[in-house]
């Protein structure tokens, strides 16, 4: 074929998007970003400077051909999207050594957060410029990471105090097996250099200074626990003031497995709440007196009231991703208003979105980000689809009863929820197929009662009279758990998925990207990439064995169940996360035939494994130490022990969590250091941190 007419009908089919092309500028700049952190090693400059380069030339010498030009300002941007996410990565200070016992320390406390679940406080404090008094760490620098240090003390902790304190501190956990949830590369991104607990009673060593806007939300939590308890007090809390610690694991199942987790993370929908009765109230309370409503912008000034209640909503839950999401669009909105432009459209969510990945581009690994704009593409992207509908229906002059409104929020709660019921299969490992039920109940009384009565008591705090529209909040949000609870009680209401391979979630953004980006039919093209994408667990493999980052807790697959063997309350977790990577069963390796007090023997894929959860006697291990068996033994291996192979105490203390897979006749073993390589977040063999104080010049 005439590679002229190629180019030319390339073209052709570009043009015909017009400025629709803008939608994939944070598209090529998300690629960029990803393919930064999918290597194993730590990529250079080199190679993304020259394609900086030579996007740089396309777009110069190939001024008068559009296709050259796309390609060259998509080679671009993809090239400052990898520069830039190698750059937000080597700007992020090391990991510091954290003692290994018990410390006194004292800093400054940033946030607090708490919660009272079954009569136990439990409080969060995120402490920043932590000083160790050590004797090792004398003279030390405060810590440029922060800690998150938890205690059971009832004492009232305000943001700005300087505290001294004893506790336990641990670095960030490894991932729970080969591929999972990388809490190290979150913390290194996330400015964290630990966790801890807290022994003890903390010190007060210096009254609140500073951090008034954290002070603040620490008191809304507090008024709010004065006037409600239980769930009710902790869903509020997190609708008012980002404080969404005391929210149990009952109550976040039941809204997961109902498909109304969104209602619990604030997003969109409060934003919009919040400043939609804004936009309302201002309006009206402006046109009641004509003769100003007649001389006054009224539309203008509500919009800008509502933008800046928008931007103090945000800033009292804390600046969570998707609300600056929402934020970014309602100011983009809100300047269209203005100027007298469309309102909303796929461009500004582009810009947004191009916005937040310059600022970390990071977050094109955070689910969170990929929920919040896979739900606000679909959105719009369904409703300009429908838009002649909606044209011609207003042309035959149809009245828009109830009926119609039930069905356009049924339609909007249809195309955000099925744009992200993908994600949150890949996230948390279920599929809710009552959602748009849950959800057709749910978001209307959380629009006329939870959060205007939540707006309501922040109004009327500062004079004392918060009581009332809390207790409103409260029944609203009341309402709205017992409907989440039955409808998690419904047949089939949460049903376990395998998880997706990490190349079957980019093939789902991929498609859902040109599905709802590109104009004309040809979208219909990028389906196969979303049905590929949303399949790809049926192509995923469920390993044999699993052994924890620590050697905890060992389970190997018998019969399509977990056999788990013996291990202590802290391994739950690893387990939860195992069984939600792989849902099957978890029995318990005393109900299993293959096992014993001291180990298991089980044969598969033609190889003999030996598990041990203690070290057998010398006469027992002989015959296993000297043969071709594979061993996977709690406890490090013996000396003069040679089996064929093994995974021992020392293997995960070097390597993390380990698999063991199918290949071919035998299996595999993929630890975690093999699966993510040598990055910056993971550290190397025997690294603990880099010192406090400063090292020698030679060092």
């Amino acid at each position: 074929m005439n590679p002229a007419r190629i180019i030319a009908s390339l073209e052709s089919r570009l043009l015909s998007q017009g400025r629709a092309l803008a939608g994939w500028l944070p598209v090529a700049w998300a690629l960029g970003s990803l393919l930064y952190f999918l290597p194993r090693y730590e990529p250079g400059y080199g190679r993304a400077s020259a394609c900086a380069a030579l996007g740089l030339m396309m777009l110069s010498l190939g001024w008068p051909r559009l296709t050259t030009r796309g390609f060259g300002f998509a080679v671009l941007m993809a090239s400052l999207g990898f520069l830039a996410a190698r750059g937000q990565a080597w700007r992020q200070p090391p990991m510091p050594a954290l003692p290994s016992l018990g410390v006194t320390m004292r800093g400054v406390i940033a946030d607090v957060t708490s919660s009272g679940e079954e009569g136990q406080i439990l409080q969060r404090l995120r402490l920043r410029q932590a000083v160790f008094e050590t004797g090792v760490d004398i003279g030390m620098a405060p810590l440029k990471r922060d800690l998150l240090l938890f205690t059971h003390d009832s004492q009232n902790y305000a943001p700005g105090m300087v505290v001294r304190l004893r506790a336990v501190l641990r670095p960030p956990d490894w991932p729970d097996f080969p591929g999972g949830r990388d809490r190290q590369r979150e913390s290194w991104f996330n400015g964290l250099a630990g966790t801890g607990r807290v022994l003890g009673v903390p010190d007060i060593v210096q009254a609140p200074q500073g951090y008034a806007l954290g002070r603040w939300r620490v008191r809304i939590a507090a008024e709010i626990a004065r006037h409600l308890s239980g769930q009710r007090a902790a869903i509020a809390s997190t609708l008012l003031a980002g404080h969404g610690e005391g929210i149990s694991q009952q109550s976040r199942a039941a809204y997961a497995a109902s498909g109304l987790a969104h209602i619990l993370a604030v997003a969109g929908l409060h934003l919009g709440l919040v400043m939609g009765a804004v936009f309302v109230v201002t309006r009206q309370a402006l046109v009641l007196w004509p003769w100003l409503g007649l001389r006054l912008p009224c539309r203008e000034i509500a919009a800008l009231l509502a933008l800046l209640a928008g931007v103090v909503y945000v800033a009292l839950t804390g600046f969570h991703l998707p609300a600056l999401r929402s934020l970014g669009m309602a100011g983009l909105a809100t300047l269209a208003l203005l100027s007298g432009r469309r309102v909303l459209s796929m461009r500004s969510l582009a810009l947004v979105a191009l916005v937040l990945l310059m600022a970390s581009p990071v977050l094109v690994l955070d689910l969170s980000f990929q929920m919040s704009f896979a739900a606000v593409m679909a959105l719009i992207a369904g409703y300009e689809a429908l838009r002649p509908h909606f044209v011609r229906r207003a042309e035959q002059g149809k009245k828009n009863g109830i009926g119609h409104h039930l069905a356009l929020l049924s339609l909007t709660s249809a195309l955000a929820g099925g744009a992200t019921l993908p994600l949150v299969m890949a996230g948390f490992g279920s599929f809710q197929p009552w959602f748009v039920l849950a959800n057709l109940l749910a978001v209307p009384i959380a629009a006329f009662c939870v959060m205007p009565a939540g707006l309501c008591a922040l109004l009327l705090m500062p004079l004392g009279l918060s009581g009332v529209p809390l207790w409103v909040m409260g029944q609203g949000i009341g309402l709205i758990s017992f409907l989440a609870e039955r409808v998690a009680a419904f047949p089939l209401a949460h049903v376990p998925v395998p998880r997706m391979a990490w190349w079957g979630l980019i093939l789902y953004m991929a498609g859902l990207a040109g599905l709802c980006l590109w104009r004309g039919r040809a979208r219909f093209g990028f389906l196969p990439l979303i049905v590929f994408g949303v399949a790809s667990p049926v192509f995923g493999e469920t390993p044999v064995l699993l052994v924890s980052p620590d050697a905890g807790a060992i389970a190997f697959q018998e019969d399509r169940h977990w056999v788990a063997g013996p291990h202590n309350g802290l391994e739950n977790h690893v387990l939860e996360a195992w069984q939600r990577a792989w849902p099957l069963p978890v029995m318990a390796s005393a109900a299993s035939s293959t096992c014993t007090a001291t180990g298991c023997t089980l044969l598969s894929h033609g190889q003999s494994v030996v598990i041990w959860f203690t070290l057998p006697s010398p006469e027992s291990r002989g015959s296993a130490c000297q043969g071709g068996v594979f061993i996977v033994s709690a406890v490090p291996l013996p000396e003069g022990c040679h089996p064929g192979g093994f995974i021992d105490r020392f293997t995960v203390w070097r390597d993390g969590a380990v698999s063991l897979g199918a290949k071919g006749d035998g299996l595999k073993r993929i630890s975690d250091r093999s699966w993510r390589g040598a990055r910056l977040w993971v550290p190397r063999v025997g690294f603990r941190g880099v010192p406090n104080l400063p090292l020698a010049q030679a060092e």
